[in-house]
């Protein structure tokens, strides 16, 4: 007798594998100045996964989802849902091994930039 697959949650979001990211939709993703504050945000933290509630973004809640999906598509952040409250994670570790040193220099370049501009995120 087979065992039975375990069972997926209707709330699974898809993400893709680490052999499915691509170069081009990363730097897409993080070409956005709000995508670019919620991994600056998440770089930022211990490692921890913050809910979507902990961004105060200056967008509408519909808006806040789209850059949300945008990010876990691309491979740049893993979305998980604990009880009610989605969490989100960089997936450093994926992006670090596929693209060396990539991550590290975008987050660099845009704390250069804001300190530049003297804006904050």
């Amino acid at each position: 007798m087979t065992p039975a697959a375990p069972a997926t949650s209707s709330r699974a979001l898809p993400h893709p594998t680490r052999e499915e990211i691509r170069l081009e939709g990363v730097l897409h993703a993080l070409s956005d100045p709000m995508r670019l504050r919620i991994v600056r945000e998440l770089a930022a933290g211990s490692g921890d996964e913050l809910s979507c509630s902990h961004f105060d973004l200056p967008v509408t809640k519909s808006t806040t989802t789209h850059h949300f999906r945008v990010l876990r598509e691309s491979g740049v952040i893993r979305q998980v849902y604990r009880g009610t409250a989605k969490m989100n994670g960089l997936r450093r570790d994926d992006l670090d091994a596929l693209f060396p040193g990539l991550l590290g220099a975008l987050l660099a370049a845009a704390d250069r930039q804001s300190t530049r501009l003297g804006v904050a995120g």
